[in-house]
């Protein structure tokens, strides 16, 4: 049997109701859900289970949503037996990843999140900043492109996720440019992301520092399993290193595909997509088509995936 790495999404997985399942047939499940509303203050549980697309939207509901169901289906897993050797999360998912890790605890990191989400959204006035999905370039044409368009504003390569899908961010206008230059490059599609704000991008080092300010009240403990960070693409060695890098992780570039390539050379040969969605099993198919790929978001999909792992 080779390695197991459990992944987490970031945002755009969520959707009205997602967990609900899960809860229903585990109490490890359900508690986490109820913890979330205790540390929150307001009833979280039923903002996720029976509340509208639209609240879910809003980033600052959004982030504490996401991580709660995907610790949620966490839990589940561990109840199950099913050991991580190294864990990653994509953006927003790094939190939940730390969670997994005994790094963050979940409470800590649910409101962590839910500030995250609120001091991105404020950083930039809606409307100034952008993101745009550009399909099948390369990274560096994606890079060049960018940097082109930068005379308009700033733009920079955001996401990148797996080959040919890469996600730019920055000022609106200098994104639409990069859309156009990236199609005169061959671009298959370049394309406007419905977002409400311009993630992982330098117009957002201001809502690092007000995080940064916000995780001085927070304990972070030793990971009993090895993270591996959006900033790097490489394990987080110390500790010490966390807060910093959650912090540089609002405004850097998340650098997806070459994490799943540092498993894939450490003899990770089994991927599992823990939360909601499964954009991250897509990516996955895209980089290396031989792993074996799972997701655990229902009682469906966790059914599937522990006998998939022959459990």
């Amino acid at each position: 049997m080779g390695k197991i790495a459990f992944l987490f999404a970031g945002q755009g997985a969520q959707a009205p109701g997602m967990g609900k399942e899960l809860a229903e047939n585990f109490a490890c499940a359900d508690a986490v859900f109820n913890e979330a509303s205790e540390a929150l203050g307001f009833d979280i549980k039923d903002m996720i289970f029976n509340g509208d697309k639209e609240t879910l939207m809003i980033t600052e509901n959004t982030q504490p949503t996401i991580v709660t169901m995907s610790v949620a289906a966490l839990r589940v897993l561990e109840e199950k037996g099913v050991k991580p050797d190294v864990v990653a999360g994509l953006s927003l998912g790094e939190y939940t990843a730390h969670v997994a890790s005994g790094s963050l605890k979940f409470a800590d990191a649910v409101k962590l999140v839910r500030k995250r989400g609120k001091y991105m959204q404020e950083e930039v006035p809606v409307g100034k900043g952008a993101m745009a999905a550009i399909i099948a370039l390369t990274a560096d044409q994606v890079r060049e492109a960018a940097e082109k368009a930068s005379e308009y504003g700033v733009c920079t390569g955001a996401n990148f996720n797996c080959p040919g899908q890469i996600v730019v961010s920055g000022e609106k206008a200098a994104v639409e440019k990069c859309c156009e230059i990236a199609k005169e490059m061959g671009a298959k599609r370049a394309l406007m992301l419905d977002v409400s704000a311009p993630f992982h991008c330098s117009l957002l080092v201001g809502a690092g520092e007000k995080l940064a300010k916000e995780m001085e009240n927070v304990e972070v403990y030793d990971m009993n399993i090895p993270v591996i960070t959006n900033v790097t693409a490489d394990y987080i060695k110390y500790k010490s290193e966390i807060k910093q890098l959650l912090k540089d992780q609002v405004s850097n570039s998340v650098l997806w595909e070459d994490s799943i390539r540092r498993m894939l050379a450490d003899g990770v040969d089994t991927f599992i997509e823990v939360g909601p969605g499964k954009a991250l099993s897509g990516f996955m198919k895209k980089i290396d088509k031989t792993a074996k790929v799972f997701n655990v978001e229902d009682m469906a999909s966790l059914e599937k995936t522990l006998a998939g792992l022959g459990m």
